[in-house]
Formats: structure tokens, C-alpha cells, sequence
């Protein structure tokens, strides 16, 4: 159905994206690093929460993407547009709702999550919070249209867009924390300032009428509550599995906030670095989505699972040079941070022994998903990846550190628990076959 043409096509740049995005995002850090350790752990800890917005948002054009693929793959291109202008109005409803609920009860909400870290902490954390909140509706419109375009195989100019966003991010950062010494304000302004210019961008192409999916007259599409419940029908236990996957990162970072400063510090360039590592393959997984999407809406199974098994393996090797490049280059990105030796020293330790131990188990934990997903098989997902993540990672994490005292290496052991024992379990779904009973078009 594809040909390795059309395959490398699709998924390069959005490999390129997604390293381009987590690069730019280490940037971000290591820029806000010279505002101080308070600054740094201040952003490391919103993000916490920014992130599990964020995620939810980015399953809802999952949603999407499952269904429009399917669709395109079984020649329904009406039903497509239709999914497609359903879901920037759904998402821009529910990120403006919850952007005023974040900027309204922002410090009650940080203090009930991080409420044991220190002063200059949480005043930096307060300012970082109210801003980026603002820009949620912008982010969901930017992955709800990037999801669009993907769905139909340009992956491009989603990467295109990204990568000038990003851009424009990283001028933004230096200008507003080295030039207007504006810290954690300044960062927060840019990364405003690019979500509003992404989301404005990838809306104006998407009423281009050469494409695949066309969205157009944005102030006149009125909500279809059946296509808006096929959607949170596919989207909703993504949602709830990134939503709750998330959350558990912020339970875990509550944790961490009690570790000191050094620790938080540490362990944010640490998460910032291990994400770097995995976009190349998740980039990978994004367009898995796609391509197996369209194989079982044309109703061809056995090609949907020869391509997992296929761009699984792509994923792998391309993790395992990732992988190898972190370990080389952690010293040098912590001295070009600006890092304190104390905080630097800390993340090359946890560095190295991530980029071993994610090299061999991290893909089978993730990248298999994607194109089952991509099948419509959301719920075992959703099931599996909650239970994984509170079970080992959350619960190993809680007991290592504040019962035995371990430090912020006591979050890795309890994600290489989850990361394996969630490879072996989706391995076996894989090979169940149960996954290509669930095709969600009709």
C-alpha cells in the first residue's frame, strides 16, 4: 500500500520534528539555567503540569488521525473533512475552558502539587504557570491541525511550521532572559508568543483547497456531536492514558521538589535529555499512526502488522544512535548550561545509565502501540499504560525515595521497571492479534 518512497516521506520529517522540537526544548533549559537553579526548577516543575495539558490535547488529534486515516484509507474523504472540522473546534472549546480554569487557580493548584518547595521556587513557578497557561488553546489548534495533515501523509509542513516556531522560541528565550533579563517571565513570553504563531500558521495552510483534508470557515462550523463522540471516542482513552501517564510524572516530581534544589535541577536536564533521546523513534510511532491507520481502513491486516514490525525496528536502531550520542555529549551540554557543578555532575551519573538501560527495553514499551492504536485498539492501551505507570514507576519511586532516601536516580528505576514490564505485555498483544479487531471507521 505504501512504497519506501511514500514511507521515508512521511516519517523524516516528522523524525525531524520531533528531534528538532525536544532539541530546542533542552535549549529552552539550558538558556533558563543561567537564570539560576530557583529558575530552572521553577520551569522544570510547571512544565511537569504544561506537559500533562498538553498530552491531553495531543491524544485528542490522535483521535483524529486514527479516524482520518481510516477514512482516507477506505476512500471516504467527506467523512474526513467532516472528523477534521469537528475536531479544531472541539479542541479550541476545551483548551480555552481549561486555560481560564489554570489561570484563575494557579497558585492554589501549584501550591496543592508542589506546596513543600522553597519560596523563590514557587514566585518563579506562579509567573512561569500564568503565561504559559494562555497559550493552551494555541498548542491544541497546532496539534489538532498538525494531526490533520499527517493523517493524509504530508508530514512536512507540520515539521516546517515546528521548526520555525521553535526557532522563533529560542530568539524569543535569548533576547528576553540575556538581553531584557527577564528569567523565567522572558521564557515564558516566548513560548507564548511562538504556540500563538504555530497555531495561526498550520490554520491558514489547512483552508488550502490542494490537499487531502481542507478546513475552512473556522467561525461557521457548528458542532456535529456524533462526529464529536467518534472523537472522544478514539480520543478520550488516549487522553485518559497520556492524562494519567503525566499525572503520574507530576506525583513523581512532587517527589523529586523534596529532594533540594541540586536534585531538581539535575533531574530536570536529565528528563530533558532522556525525551531528546526517544523523539527520533516516537517520530517514527506518529507516523506508524498513519500508515497502519489507512491499511486497516482499506482492510488490509496482514500489511498493517508487517509494517509495526518493520517501523519498530527502524525505531530501535534509531535509539540506540540517539542513545549513544547523549552519553557522548551530556558533559558538554551541562558546562554549556551553565550548570552548577554539584547539579552537572548529578546528570551525567543518571545520563549514563539511562542511555544504557533505554536503549534495549525503552521501543517495545512504546513504539508497537503507536500502530495498534493507529488500528483503534485504544482501551488496552489506555488499561495497560495506567496500570504500568502507578504500579511500578509511581509506586517504586515513592517507596525508593522516601522511605530508603534515594535521590532522583530512584525515578529511573522506577521507569526502566515500567518501560520493561509494558514491553512485554504490549509484545504479547502484538502477537495476539486481538488489535486488528478494532477498526473504529464506518
Amino acid at each position: 500500500m505504501f512504497t519506501k518512497r511514500q514511507i521515508w516521506a512521511l516519517l523524516v520529517p516528522l523524525m525531524i520534528e520531533q528531534v528538532l522540537t525536544s532539541f530546542m526544548g533542552t535549549a529552552d533549559t539550558m538558556m533558563v539555567s543561567h537564570a539560576g537553579s530557583a529558575a530552572i526548577s521553577a520551569v522544570a516543575l510547571v512544565d511537569s503540569v504544561n506537559i500533562l495539558v498538553i498530552y491531553i490535547f495531543a491524544a485528542m488529534a490522535t483521535g483524529g488521525t486514527i479516524l482520518c486515516s481510516q477514512y482516507i484509507g477506505s476512500g471516504q474523504q467527506d467523512k474526513a473533512n467532516h472528523i477534521g472540522k469537528q475536531l479544531a473546534v472541539t479542541v479550541a472549546i476545551l483548551a480555552s475552558a481549561l486555560m481560564l480554569l489554570c489561570v484563575i487557580f494557579r497558585s492554589p493548584l501549584l501550591r496543592l502539587i508542589f506546596g513543600q518547595v522553597e519560596a523563590d521556587v514557587m514566585v518563579n513557578a506562579e509567573i512561569y504557570f500564568l503565561i504559559t497557561a494562555i497559550s493552551y488553546p494555541f498548542i491544541a489548534l497546532y496539534n489538532a491541525g498538525a494531526a490533520l495533515f499527517r493523517a493524509s501523509g504530508n508530514s512536512k509542513l507540520p515539521m516546517q511550521v515546528s521548526t520555525v516556531s521553535n526557532i522563533l522560541n529560542i530568539i524569543g528565550n535569548a533576547v528576553m532572559i540575556f538581553g531584557f533579563q527577564k528569567g523565567v517571565a522572558g521564557a515564558a513570553f516566548a513560548t507564548l508568543l511562538s504556540r500563538i504563531f504555530c497555531a495561526f500558521v498550520i490554520l491558514y495552510f489547512l483552508r488550502k483547497p490542494n490537499q487531502v483534508i481542507v478546513v475552512r470557515d473556522y467561525f461557521h462550523i457548528r458542532l456535529d456531536m456524533d462526529a464529536v463522540f467518534r472523537i472522544l471516542k478514539v480520543g478520550i482513552p488516549n487522553g485518559v492514558e497520556n492524562g494519567m501517564f503525566q499525572f503520574g510524572k507530576v506525583a513523581i516530581q512532587s517527589t523529586v521538589s523534596t529532594m533540594g534544589t541540586v536534585a531538581i535541577a539535575a533531574q530536570a536536564m536529565a528528563a530533558s535529555l532522556e525525551a531528546l533521546a526517544s523523539n527520533a523513534a516516537m517520530g517514527i510511532g506518529l507516523g506508524m499512526m498513519t500508515i497502519v491507520g489507512q491499511c486497516i481502513g482499506a482492510g488490509r491486516k496482514e500489511e498493517a502488522r508487517r509494517y509495526i514490525i518493520q517501523l519498530t525496528w527502524y525505531a530501535e536502531i534509531s535509539l540506540i544512535i540517539c542513545c549513544a550520542l547523549m552519553a557522548c555529549t551530556v558533559r558538554l551540554v551541562t558546562r554549556l548550561a551553565g550548570m552548577e557543578p554539584a547539579a552537572a555532575d548529578l546528570t551525567c551519573e543518571l545520563i549514563y545509565i539511562i542511555s544504557v538501560v533505554k536503549a534495549f527495553i525503552w521501543v517495545f514499551s512504546f513504539i508497537p502501540a503507536y500502530g495498534m492504536r493507529g488500528a483503534g485498539d485504544v482501551r488496552f492501551s489506555m488499561i495497560l499504560t495506567m496500570s504500568t505507570m502507578w504500579s511500578c514507576r509511581v509506586l517504586i519511586v515513592v517507596i525508593l525515595a522516601r522511605c530508603f532516601g534515594f535521590g532522583p536516580i530512584a525515578v529511573w528505576i522506577g521507569m526502566f521497571m515500567d518501560w520493561g514490564v509494558r514491553g512485554a505485555l504490549f509484545t504479547w498483544r502484538f502477537f495476539s492479534g486481538k488489535w486488528m479487531e478494532k477498526r473504529v471507521s464506518l
